[in-house]
């Protein structure tokens, strides 16, 4: 059956057009399902029972109807080919009934579906383009064959025969296969420039992580220098407060003495009043004469009129000069004690000493850098060199808060921490943790330890960065490690009183430990 004679079998009897998920009846008939449906409903409505719209055999209900799963393939065929004719318009030569082609040969001239194409392609090797209508543009109209070069003067396309010996003699011209020659060349140069520009992105993105790691740091660091400053505040609040509590006690007791002397005095005079008042009401003149105390009173009473004792009212001072006092130099203290803790929390600039570097570790000139090396580095033997692979730093850390990151190779081995300087520095005893003079942390076999005096403390994480920040509170003799991913992670905290200044401490087996800060 010719492909338009097919064509006209997927039209659906109802709506005349390609099945749209088409429904098979008992009968063998087929229908779209929206038009079998509402057809249904229309004839069940007016006769009440459902018959075929072409055969008018009757069934039961839309269990006797069943998807046709081929017919629908078949149909979503065709439409795809309509849709492509829709979009290109151009049909294959050799087809009786309109079949999109898919390319077009130069040399033939002619449009070709898939099945003409391979059959094409079997007999000859000829170019192939995409499907158009002309193909006028593609070759030289004087020559009629096909465009081969362009001229380098001025661009324009020549065929083989426009070549220099040709009518072109005198001309430079260019292949298509020396273009792409230099197209692949450029595309070289395009790639490494965009592998360049990966690689900064990546350093660039590198960077922007540390600054975020850094600030986070940062951002505790100063979160726990607040909490301080609040607290020595509170301290000072409660130490004014309390002076101002104790000078108001204070003074209102010596207010309440003088009153109570005054109150006595009070008393005193009120009495030697009534007594002469009666004196002077008597009648009898010879009374105050023959009175027995009269010259005591008269000598006591004009003694506390002109010769008694001024009794100072205390003037309710609290002392304020002196309270201040103690204001300003709390608030005085506080920020020196701020200063020092803001030097104190700044990254410690920590730096390897090479005379304690066993001769198995190479120091980098900016001492920051320990490696591990195969080849003895021949160094003096002395009694601060270690006999391992370890190096301590050149400082000493003896009060404050101090903080360093350090970054190692992978894969790598190592330990760090701190220890004191008269840790040993022969034998199994001198490496770090093994002792009682050592703190560290221990990567081996892609597992962390704790380590402390030949106790090992296995902990549950697992390094997803290459960095660990180390946090030192020497008063409080706390020594902590951190992963500095985000948010930062606390890995292990070693509590202790120390007796002696630290110094940072680095052991590296087969790759290289670098002090970032």
């Amino acid at each position: 059956m010719a492909s338009s004679d097919l064509r006209e079998e997927l039209d659906c009897s109802i709506c005349l057009e390609i099945y749209k998920d088409p429904i098979t009846l008992r009968c063998g008939h087929n229908f779209c399902r929206i038009c079998i449906e509402d057809y249904i409903l229309r004839t069940q409505e007016r006769t009440g029972v459902c018959s075929c719209p072409e055969c008018r055999e009757e069934f039961q209900d839309r269990s006797d109807m069943r998807k046709n799963k081929t017919l629908y393939n078949i149909a979503q065929h065709f439409l795809s080919i309509a849709d492509q004719e829709e979009k290109t318009g151009i049909y294959c030569t050799f087809c009786d009934s309109p079949v999109p082609a898919v390319k077009t040969c130069l040399q033939c001239e002619t449009s070709m579906c898939d099945g003409h194409l391979r059959k094409h392609n079997k007999s000859v090797q000829h170019a192939l383009i995409p499907p158009t209508r002309s193909t006028r543009d593609r070759k030289r109209s004087i020559h009629k064959k096909i465009l081969a070069c362009s001229r380098t003067e001025d661009s324009s396309c020549i065929c083989e025969s426009c070549k220099p010996g040709g009518e072109q003699r005198g001309h430079q011209v260019e292949s298509p296969s020396s273009e792409k020659d230099k197209l692949k060349k450029i595309l070289e140069k395009l790639t490494a420039r965009r592998e360049e520009t990966e690689e900064k992105v990546q350093k660039l993105q590198e960077r922007r992580r540390e600054v975020q790691e850094k600030a986070a740091g940062v951002t505790e660091r100063a979160t726990s220098l607040f909490r301080e400053i609040r607290r020595h505040l509170e301290d000072l609040e409660k130490r004014v407060t309390t002076a101002i509590a104790n000078k108001e006690s204070q003074t209102l007791r010596s207010f309440s003495d003088l009153i109570r002397q005054l109150e006595v005095q009070k008393e005193k005079l009120s009495r030697k009043m009534n007594r002469i008042e009666e004196m002077c009401n008597n009648t009898d003149p010879m009374t105050i004469l023959q009175e027995p105390n009269r010259q005591d009173i008269l000598e006591d009473t004009l003694e506390d009129i002109e010769a008694r004792e001024e009794k100072q009212v205390h003037d309710g001072d609290l002392g304020e000069n002196q309270i201040f006092q103690t204001l300003t130099t709390g608030l005085s203290d506080i920020i020196s004690v701020v200063k020092q803790k803001i030097c104190a929390l700044r990254d410690s600039d920590i730096k390897l000493d090479i005379n304690t570097a066993g001769n198995r570790v190479v120091i980098s000139d900016d001492l920051k850098t320990a490696s591990w090396s195969e080849e003895n580095q021949g160094r003096t033997e002395t009694a601060e060199r270690f006999e391992y692979y370890q190096v301590l730093s050149a400082g000493k850390l003896s009060s404050g808060q101090h903080h360093w990151e350090v970054e190692t190779s992978d894969p790598v081995r190592w330990r760090l921490g701190l220890c004191y300087a008269s840790t040993s520095r022969k034998g199994g005893q001198s490496l770090f943790g093994n002792n009682a003079t050592s703190w560290c942390l221990r990567w081996c076999d892609n597992k962390l330890t704790a380590m402390y005096n030949g106790k090992v403390t296995h902990l549950p994480h697992r390094i997803s960065h290459r960095k660990i920040r180390i946090h030192l509170d020497y008063e409080a003799g706390q020594i902590s490690f951190f992963e500095p991913c985000d948010p930062i992670r606390h890995l292990h905290t070693f509590t202790t009183t120390f007796t002696e200044p630290l110094h940072a401490a680095l052991c590296v087996w087969t790759g290289w430990v670098r002090v970032l800060s």
